[in-house]
């Protein structure tokens, strides 16, 4: 066999070999040299009459000796700039391939501990410890292609498997989130909690219940949060006699064109506020019924969709109950949360003692969003992955409201799908693609509360529906997130 045909066949069998020019020189067997400068790595042939002996690696249960590449390999052309051809990467999660390579850097003389690693180990956050990968003057020269998905010390790496980082699109969605709440801030001081659920709320397309004691700035925060968006918005203050009409609308008769037509009501706004809805009698909180479940309104048979976004932002005073009418179960359970938000605390009364002349906090908020932001950001919370543990731990949950024996009736499925919704909104606003069990116990309350209803026992003893799913809460296993 003459020396041409065995490089090539010395090539065939590595799979790794660079070609040869004719102006390499050619020899009958192959032999180990010092590893130089600019030499790269690379899959040794077998000969039979090597003058130096080769440390053999072990590759998929064979023992096979590692070559040098004769020559440096010629330049190519990629992506409008000249680079050596190198080989490909091995990303294999076999522990013999690592091994191989291992051995490859001893046969050349090389440090293996000069080649680190940019993986993660499944089950932790934290880089391994070095192991056979690209020298480091070679990695510095061959960067990878950045990509959407990577896995590195900041991916989410626990007992769900590995989930990549948060992108852009989660990152501009945390950041749009923090500008919203503090633009709401500013006619709310010391309520970060109550204001991330109005805005959560908002971004998940449900509806809100600010339910708290006169003065406490429910209205105000209402205002605010329709201010901050540059949207259509309505206010309709509900009294004893308001009627059904005079929320969706009606039909009139026009005696200049002879037809009739429909005229809207306040309802027809992206943003609209009800304010102490409990006032009004249940006639008129049913034509609520339709629009708030469906975002549909129907008059004299036919059907008018409504703008989007659309949220009903309701406020009542559960103190007083002269001259009031609660509530029916089925319109508390279209609302998505229910939350008050309470007098603040000393530091903050005192802050707003000192702008006294402020008579109007909510005025002076500016629109920071408009309504195709509020779309597109909830578009965002597609991107947020939810284990199936999840999933069961909120079904779980649900469950165990159906089965307490201090209820009288649990939440229903609406209930269990509002929650997961707001959790992926939940943990995009804290700048994370993935939701974790923290984000159901922060929601369950606001959530689920207002949906079950206690049993005339559990009302006598005084324990409230934030009681009760309180202990829910700590009675219901948490999903292991460890492993």
């Amino acid at each position: 066999m003459d020396d041409e045909t065995q490089i090539a066949d010395a090539t065939h069998l590595s799979g790794r070999m660079k070609p040869v020019t004719p102006s390499t020189p050619v020899r009958s067997t192959f032999e180990v040299a010092p590893a130089t400068a600019g030499m790269t790595p690379s899959h040794e042939t077998e000969s039979s009459d090597s003058s130096v002996p080769l440390e053999p690696t072990q590759a998929q249960g064979r023992t096979t000796p590692t070559p040098l590449s004769p020559d440096p390999a010629p330049p190519m052309r990629r992506g409008g700039s000249i680079r050596r051809a190198e080989p490909t990467r091995q990303t294999s999660q076999h522990q013999d391939t690592g091994l191989h390579e291992y051995g490859t850097a001893l046969s050349i003389g090389q440090d293996p501990n000069v080649l680190t690693s940019d993986r993660t180990v499944p089950g932790g956050s934290a880089p391994t410890a070095p192991s056979p990968r690209m020298p480091a003057a070679r990695a510095a020269n061959n960067a990878p292609a950045p990509r959407t998905h990577t896995v590195g010390a900041n991916a989410y790496a626990n007992g769900f498997g590995i989930i990549p980082p948060a992108d852009s699109d989660i990152r501009a969605f945390q950041q749009t989130f923090a500008a919203l709440t503090e633009n709401i801030a500013q006619a709310v001081v010391g309520k970060p909690m109550p204001i991330r659920l109005c805005a959560t709320a908002l971004m998940v397309g449900g509806h809100i219940l600010l339910e708290d004691n006169p003065g406490t700035g429910k209205t105000q925060l209402a205002r605010a949060l329709a201010n901050s968006i540059d949207t259509s918005f309505k206010r309709i203050q509900f009294t004893p006699d308001l009627l059904p009409a005079d929320v969706v609308g009606v039909t009139v008769y026009d005696q200049k064109n002879g037809h009739f037509e429909f005229r809207k009501g306040p309802v027809f706004a992206s943003i609209v506020l009800a304010d102490e809805i409990n006032r009004a009698s249940p006639k008129t909180q049913s034509a609520l019924l339709e629009v708030m479940e469906e975002h549909k309104v129907t008059v004299d048979g036919i059907t008018y969709d409504m703008p989007q976004p659309f949220i009903v932002i309701a406020t009542q005073n559960p103190l007083e109950q002269l001259g009031t009418y609660k509530l029916p179960e089925a319109q508390m359970d279209r609302f998505l949360i229910r939350t008050s938000i309470g007098a603040p605390d000393r530091r903050t009364s005192i802050d707003i003692l000192r702008q006294i002349d402020v008579t109007d906090r909510a005025r002076n908020v500016s629109a920071i969003l408009s309504g195709p932001d509020i779309l597109k950001l909830r578009g965002t919370a597609g991107l947020v992955h939810m284990d199936d543990r999840i999933l069961e731990y909120i079904e779980r949950l649900v469950e165990a409201t159906r089965e307490s024996e201090k209820l009288k009736a649990g939440s229903s499925m609406r209930g269990a799908l509002a929650l997961a919704r707001c959790a992926r909104i939940w943990a995009a606003s804290e700048g994370r693609g993935y939701v974790i069990p923290d984000d159901i116990k922060d929601l369950a309350v606001p959530v689920l509360a207002h949906r079950i209803i206690p049993t005339a026992e559990t009302t006598f003893r005084g324990e409230t529906n934030k009681h009760i799913i309180t202990d829910i809460l700590e009675t219901v296993p948490v999903p292991d997130i460890a492993g």
